[in-house]
């Protein structure tokens, strides 16, 4: 029995032992066990925050670049802890992009007695503040400190600032952002003129520079940034619409009224696009800067933008620089209106799913580009220019061949827009671009099977239909897509929609070009959107020829995977100094590529990285390229109907 059972118990050693991994020989290793998270911060509730928080924000540092802030929360008694969040995922931005690396200094007090607190452990954006026992108030207190330079974006210059309460404000957990109430006040420096879409403000205590604005819920604060600046205009552009600016200097607001007036068309267009307005009032915040960090952000009743700051007053010379207006205005209705189910979250907390932008913001980039033709925001031959480069660039774009565009929707996550070696190659966020082209190819198929009766206006209408002044939110998904289109007309939608979008390896996609009367040709002069770019930003554009952007210095600042200049081993990073033994110039360089189109010459260049000079060939003698559309036959082509105007004056004031 003792002998049977022995037999046993090494038959079952032996299986244990097999079972495990191979150790070496004398050595042993530890086996940890994963320890228990913490208790998770809690889910947002469609409930409302108790009382109203107030909101103090001192700006008037604008040496600095400081934001002072000051918070109070009630709370209810019995409560033992308050768990205050800065937000993680910013509307618009489409990723967990919320500044906490720029929060310093913070302090927490419960009714004027300084307590310890804590940060979340798992959900870093989250700062835990415990209660003692009947407690009132905690008030918060902490230092945003906007880039100077070289840090990020900056907010805040000596001539203006751009005040983001979702980068500078904390919000309690466990609540939707709708739910919760707050007061806001900020002090501005003195003489500055104020610009936002928040309603009811007010000069506290009588000062000039510190304005209070009534009590709103934090999701409508967050969506109403504020524009400040000594040097400042405003323009009524529509009922209820104004055209809000800030500026370096004061001379460069002098716009001339008949440009000023395009921005009136460009409501009317919009208003007779998409037949009502799901805002009581529009509120453009412009600034005319190269000082202030550059930006095109969406919001339901104003739009942050940023111009060159000469834009107003070299007004043709600067036609390319003026499409973001346009785009921004679409996103009312398409983005914040009407939004991805995905892209809605009841706080900042949640993630958002980002795979519907190219309708989010592919089919506002084709309205922009539209209603920028429409109303003369920018001239047609530069809004061609626009899609054309778009064609050229999708038509050599190595990326494509690996990765669908619906892909591409997750690079705000993925890269959150930082630089990268080989962007083509890569893919960028080409959702926009692309997904406009494909929005171009639906009017197309609109168009053809009614014979011109309707196009993608006649879906616009239908989709994005609002009561009228309602800004609130309506959410859709794909089927809802595809079920609309087929509304305006019977076809395979979602098999198109399918193909395009979330298909990799496609040809060029310039279907929808072809379909409205036009076609990509290539010149060796660059188009007018591009030439104006070229000239105001001093770059040179070769990506289409050798397959390379360079600075006006000679540095390389983009390299077309497996073109030209990267068989030959130019990568960023680099600077030509000279070509084909002449001293690096825009001018040297093109006419280095246009003379080996008939010498068949590979083209010489002497080039530095970091200390070390090389001497490099590249061989390539195609001339110089810059894709065009053109009209693929005589007469007016679908194309130039879709982009003629189509209101009359004072649709938007009606």
């Amino acid at each position: 029995m003792i002998q049977t059972l022995s037999r046993v118990a090494l038959a079952a050693l032996l299986l244990a032992t097999a079972s495990q991994p191979a150790l070496a020989q004398g050595t042993a290793r530890s086996a940890p066990v994963a320890a228990a998270l913490p208790t998770p911060v809690p889910d947002a509730q469609d409930v409302r925050y108790p009382g109203t928080i107030t909101l103090d924000i001192d700006a008037t540092d604008i040496v600095r670049n400081l934001y002072r802030v000051t918070q109070t929360f009630p709370v209810q008694r019995g409560t033992n802890e308050l768990i205050l969040q800065l937000p993680e995922w910013l509307p618009g931005n489409h990723g967990p992009k919320g500044p906490l690396n720029q929060i310093a200094q913070i302090s927490f007090s419960v009714d004027g007695k300084p307590v310890n607190w804590t940060r979340d452990p798992v959900e870093v954006y989250a700062f835990r503040i415990p209660l003692p026992a009947n407690a009132r108030e905690v008030t918060a207190s902490f230092v945003h400190t906007s880039p100077i330079s070289g840090q990020g974006r900056v907010s805040m210059t000596p001539e203006m600032l751009n005040l983001q309460w979702e980068k500078m404000s904390l919000y309690p957990a466990g609540h939707y952002v709708r739910q919760i109430l707050v007061k806001p006040t900020v002090t501005f420096p003195e003489g500055w003129t104020v610009y936002t879409a928040l309603d009811g403000q007010t000069d506290a205590a009588g000062r000039g520079n510190r304005v209070t604005w009534d009590p709103t819920d934090y999701e409508v604060l967050v969506d109403s940034p504020v524009f400040a600046g000594a040097h400042a205009e405003s323009w009524q552009i529509g009922r209820a619409m104004e055209m809000n600016v800030i500026a370096d200097e004061a001379r460069l607001l002098a716009i001339a009224p008949e440009n000023m007036q395009t921005y009136n068309r460009l409501m009317d267009e919009a208003v007779t696009l998409f037949g009502s307005r799901p805002f009581d009032h529009y509120e453009f915040l412009l600034g005319l800067t190269d000082k202030l960090g550059g930006i095109g952000l969406e919001h339901h009743r104003s739009s942050e933008n940023t111009y060159e700051p000469t834009t107003f007053i070299e007004w043709d010379k600067m036609a390319w620089d003026r499409n973001v207006i346009a785009h921004e205005l679409v996103h009312s209705w398409n983005g914040k209106y009407r939004r991805p189910a995905g892209l809605w979250t009841p706080d900042y907390r949640e993630p958002m799913r980002d795979n519907l932008l190219w309708m989010y913001e592919g089919q506002t980039q084709f309205w922009g580009l539209v209603l920028a033709a429409r109303s003369g925001i920018q001239p047609k031959d530069v809004v061609l220019g626009a899609m054309a480069t778009s064609a050229g660039y999708y038509s050599k774009q190595p990326g494509r061949a690996w990765r669908s565009v619906e892909d591409t929707t997750f690079d705000p996550i993925i890269n959150s827009r930082r630089s990268r070696p080989f962007t083509s190659l890569h893919r960028d966020e080409d959702y926009y671009n692309e997904g406009a082209l494909m929005w171009l190819e639906a009017d197309g198929i609109i168009r053809n099977g009614t014979n011109g009766a309707k196009g993608l206006d006649d879906f616009a209408k239908i989709f994005f239909a609002a009561n009228e002044g309602d800004y609130g939110q309506r959410t859709y998904d794909f089927d809802e897509i595809a079920d609309t289109l087929n509304q305006v007309f019977p076809h395979d939608w979602r098999s198109f929609l399918t193909l395009n979008m979330r298909t990799a390896g496609l040809p060029a996609p310039v279907e929808g070009i072809e379909a409205a009367g036009y076609r990509l040709v290539w010149k060796e002069e660059p188009n007018p959107a591009r030439a104006g770019q070229m000239a105001s930003t001093s770059f040179l554009d070769l990506l289409y020829s050798l397959g390379v952007n360079l600075s006006s210095s000679g540095e390389v600042t983009q390299t077309l995977w497996d073109g030209p200049a990267f068989r030959a081993g130019l990568v960023d990073g680099m600077s030509v100094i000279s070509v084909d033994g002449q001293e690096y110039s825009g001018d040297a360089m093109k006419a280095a590529i246009t003379a080996a189109k008939t010498s068949k010459q590979p083209i010489r260049l002497i080039v530095q990285r970091g200390e070390t000079i090389t001497p490099l060939e590249i061989a390539y003698d195609g001339g110089l390229q810059y894709p065009w559309l053109e009209p693929a036959a005589e007469g007016e082509q679908a194309l130039d109907r879709l982009l003629a105007p189509r209101a009359t004056a004072g649709a938007a004031t009606n």
